[in-house]
């Protein structure tokens, strides 16, 4: 085999996996969350406080090293660990748990624009919160690949 056409084959073998790492661009429906929010932190063997189950979206995860919720930040009490001031996309789904890359995709747009994140994961989708700073940049960045509603 000449090295002519070694070359071709690594081109054309490079191609195809351009094509199929980044050829299949999605536009996402991201809607926006209407409401701030808090992400709190609590002691790993803290019950759940009833303020942690308050408004329309709220999560709650626990682990040997934390309780950490994330709540409207009207209900976030004083006195606690918590970042306020964060707003939220939701990724319109369900989306299969097939379906790769899109958490990876989304946080990428906003790492290359210097925007930290925060996700929570549910069953059916993903919901990506940026601090109120972030927002109306964030919402620029992620419109250019999605439809933001």
């Amino acid at each position: 085999m000449t090295s002519f056409v070694k070359s071709s084959l690594l081109v054309c073998v490079c191609s195809v996996i351009s094509f199929l790492s980044f050829g299949q661009k999605r536009n996402l429906t991201l809607s926006l969350m209407p409401d701030s929010y808090a992400v709190c932190r609590l002691a790993p063997d803290a019950k759940v406080p009833e303020w942690a189950y308050q408004g329309g979206f709220y999560s709650i995860s626990k682990t040997s090293d934390e309780l950490s919720i994330v709540v409207d930040q009207r209900y976030a009490p004083a006195g606690i660990k918590k970042a306020e001031n964060w707003k939220g996309f939701k990724i319109e789904g369900p989306l299969d748990f097939s379906i790769t890359g899109i958490l990876a995709a989304l946080s990428k747009t906003l790492a290359d624009n210097q925007i930290p994140l925060f996700c929570v994961s549910t069953f059916d989708t993903d919901y990506i919160l940026v601090e109120s700073k972030y927002y109306e940049k964030a919402k620029r960045v992620l419109a250019k690949e999605n439809t933001i509603k």
